[in-house]
């Protein structure tokens, strides 16, 4: 991509020409030996001073007070930042000055990398320090980073809050907002907590295609690409479920997969078209066990994550202490509405919603249209984890009738803060009645539903060779990650959210 170079782009090109004069490689070979780093010695010299007399660390020059032979300079490197000592005569003790006098105090800009030998120490004002024996440029940075001013307490000021600019340039978002680090941070430990529960549950961990023939396992409109060696269409997938399904049938007791989907529809602050879900299923056990290692798996990660159950979400204090609360769909749409919709016909339900400004529209069939009853008037009061149980057959068509209610299947949806993070079923293991439901979704589809399911028919055949009764589940792991690190917008617990091409 071209651009105009700033003022300062152009300056740092010329410092890099200098230092190359100088003799100075800007970009040397890779190795530098780190034996510490910042947050260890902040942490650990105190108690261990005799530790620290001879360490080698890196990290990005994030700054410099020079007083003339001596100087206070920065370090930032992965785990926070330290404060360096570098006297002239230490570091140039011959008669040629100029590492210090050209280089340190001239060549040198903030974000560039930089290697240091030397031994900790305490300052006369407290200042855990560096005492810089050596030093060298690793890497120079060539584009000035937005300033962020750190107090000494470490909090942000001036701090960089463009989303525009931190979610296309992530890389430089992380190395301003010390915060967001810690973001991705504790999302990988909620991945790590929930894969040791579902390991421990005796779980495979496994990996079925993201390139799908027929997209299938969600109500959602795919992405389409084209496969040139076998010249037909293939589904960027939009769920994983089919696939953990077939190999329920395979003979595996239990497995699951952290699945990246994809779905061509619109973005905002909770949905991206690039998403992570982890589905997990399992054989001889039915939604009620899934309810009951959901939330206990829920309470362990924020446990993990916050040492207490209790999780700040913007105003809101959520706990996630079992046992979560239960509602059926049909008792949550009265409760908020007063409506029964339990026994509407279509033509009811579409009456119900233009009476409620519920937008509806005929390409939805029965379930869709409780479902957006659900979306609109009820959906947002659920802020404690709420279990909504028992939905209508229409809205489910992968999911078992139910064992003693009519015409309602046995699913639920995870409530959290007003937004659904998990789906769970009793699977649907009758290939006949599964059929069925897969031309109800044809015709939802014929007349102009984009979102109902394709017939798969590899998926039918793998039923009729039997598939035990199963549990499954998916969870939204951006969402779940956007409650327990206290973020409103899926982009901010995304590394590198979609984004418009940028102007040329």
């Amino acid at each position: 991509m071209s651009h105009q170079l700033s003022e300062q782009e152009i300056v740092r090109r010329q410092k890099l020409d200098q230092l190359r004069a100088l003799g100075i490689e800007p970009y040397p070979a890779a190795e530098f030996n780190v034996n510490v780093t910042a947050k260890d010695i902040k942490e650990n010299y105190e108690r261990d001073k005799t530790s620290y007399k001879a360490i080698s660390i890196a990290g990005r020059f994030m700054g410099v007070r020079i007083m003339g032979k001596a100087s206070f300079a920065e370090l930032q490197d992965a785990t926070g930042r330290i404060q360096l000592y570098v006297n002239r005569d230490e570091i140039c003790p011959g008669e040629d000055k100029s590492l210090y006098n050209d280089v340190f105090k001239k060549l040198l800009d903030i974000g560039d990398y930089i290697g240091v030998e030397g031994y900790v120490f305490t300052t006369q004002v407290g200042e855990i320090s560096i005492h810089v024996t050596s030093f060298k440029l690793l890497s120079k940075s060539l584009k000035p980073l937005p300033i962020v001013k750190v107090d000494a307490e470490g909090a942000a000021h001036d701090s960089v809050s463009d989303p525009e600019f931190r979610y296309r340039q992530r890389y430089a978002d992380l190395v301003v907002n010390p915060g967001v680090k810690e973001t991705f941070v504790k999302r990988t430990k909620m991945i790590n907590s929930i894969r040791e529960s579902l390991n421990n549950l005796g779980l495979l961990e496994v990996d079925t295609p993201v390139l799908q023939a027929i997209p299938g396992g969600a109500a959602a409109r795919p992405f389409v690409t084209h496969h040139n060696a076998l010249d037909v269409p293939f589904y960027l997938r939009i769920a994983n479920e089919l696939y953990l399904k077939r190999l329920i049938v395979g003979g595996f007791d239990g497995v699951y997969e952290f699945s990246r989907n994809f779905r061509n529809e619109g973005m905002d602050r909770t949905h991206n078209p690039e998403f992570t879900v982890l589905e997990f299923y399992v054989a001889y056990k039915d939604y009620e066990w899934m309810m009951t290692t959901c939330e206990n798996m829920l309470e362990k990660v924020a446990l993990a994550l916050h040492d207490t159950t209790e999780v700040t979400v913007g105003e809101q204090k959520i706990n996630f202490q079992t046992p979560f609360k239960r509602v059926t769909l049909y008792d949550a749409i009265k409760e908020h509405t007063g409506i029964d919709v339990s026994n509407m016909s279509e033509e009811e339900l579409r009456d119900a919603c233009r009476s409620m400004n519920v937008p509806c529209d005929k390409t939805m069939g029965r379930g869709k249209l409780i479902d957006q009853i659900f979306g609109e008037k009820c959906e947002g009061h659920y802020i404690q984890p709420t279990f909504i149980t028992d939905y209508p057959v229409e809205m489910s068509p992968l999911t078992k009738k139910h064992r003693s209610k009519p015409g309602l299947v046995e699913r639920f949806e995870l409530m959290v803060n007003g937004k659904e993070i998990a789906n769970a079923y009793s699977e649907l293991n009758d290939p006949i009645d599964q059929r069925e439901r897969f031309e109800e979704q044809v015709k939802l589809m014929e007349r102009g539903d984009d979102e109902a399911m394709y017939i798969d028919h590899d998926f039918l055949r793998a039923l009729e060779y039997g598939m035990p009764p199963t549990a499954g589940i998916g969870i939204g792991i951006d969402r779940l990650a956007m409650l327990m690190t206290n973020n409103v917008s899926i982009q901010d617990v995304l590394f590198f959210p979609q984004m418009r091409p940028e102007k040329q």
